[in-house]
């Protein structure tokens, strides 16, 4: 088996169809199907079984799956290596918790595109679970979560640490009192969110259970929620500042130390850290930050 037979197989497994995977690879679907059955005919096991929607994976191609990966990862992993003499340019995508963006890297940006103008730099936001999901998956080079993370898989640094407090209307002194009621309502981003999932656990953990959740997709939406008295979150302290001096939400810190996090920056152990990669990490480690700011 060759490269390219490998690349088509985990598109075909990917789209579930072999016009899809065709259309993908900017080729033909007679092409697509040639190159599966010279596969099928090496393994001396066929990959694929047909549907009503299109192909599905045999449990042969199920077993051949997860090193067709692999093996196209290393490959181009190679091909990054051999290509990179030192001077950051080509592609590079971060993953970055949306919050992370706004509080810590905006100047980040802006520096390493003035320093680095042949760098293709892309940045995708998303929860803790999805950015570290894309990593492992190899569709981000890495990405700034929320820590501790620990998996076999992944080399994780720290970057900064933050503290999250509770959100409450104005009006409200004592957050304690605030999370008793029995009409609690949380005012959260989606699933997968670190600082969501924070509040779950801080809840449950004293013995608050059943509350109704309100889910938003933007920070904003969280806040005015919030602010109208619709309910209660849990978001860095250095994110809400200007709101606070607003007038518009009240922050109350969390006890003995429960609220400070870590953001990490995680990367697969297995794969090349190109000259653009650790350009932008140089830029974005808070010492480099502090000495920019000066």
């Amino acid at each position: 088996m060759d490269a390219a037979e490998l690349r088509v197989f985990a598109s075909v497994a990917e789209l579930g169809s072999m016009n899809r995977a065709a259309a993908a690879l900017h080729t033909v679907q007679s092409n697509v199907t040639a190159r599966i059955k010279e596969l099928e005919a090496e393994i001396g096991h066929p990959l694929f079984k047909r549907t009503s929607r299109g192909v599905a994976l045999t449990a042969a191609g199920r077993r051949l799956l997860p090193y067709a990966t692999r093996a196209i990862r290393l490959l181009e992993d190679a091909c990054k290596a051999v290509r990179d003499d030192g001077v950051p340019s080509g592609g590079l995508t971060i993953g970055c918790l949306e919050t992370a963006a706004a509080m810590r890297l905006s100047s980040v940006l802006t520096q390493f595109a003035a320093s680095y103008p042949a760098v293709d730099l892309s940045l995708k936001s998303g929860t803790s679970c999805e950015l570290i999901e894309q990593v492992l998956q190899g569709t981000v080079d890495g990405a700034f979560v929320c820590g501790p993370v620990r998996h076999p898989d992944l080399e994780a640094e720290p970057f900064f640490c933050e503290e999250l407090v509770i959100l409450t209307t104005p009006t409200c002194l004592d957050a304690d009192l605030a999370l008793q009621k029995s009409d609690l309502r949380i005012v959260v981003l989606r699933a997968g969110c670190s600082y969501r999932l924070k509040l779950e656990a801080y809840l449950a953990q004293s013995g608050v259970v059943g509350v109704r959740i309100l889910e938003f997709g933007t920070l904003e939406a969280v806040l005015a929620c919030v602010a109208a008295g619709l309910g209660v979150t849990l978001l860095p302290a250095a994110l809400i500042g200007p709101v606070c001096k607003s007038g518009r939400v009240r922050t109350h810190a969390l006890p003995d130390g429960q609220g400070l996090v870590e953001t990490v920056f995680v990367r697969r152990r297995d794969t090349h850290a190109t000259s653009a990669l650790r350009a932008f990490l140089n830029l974005a480690r808070p010492s480099s930050i502090q000495i920019a700011a000066e």
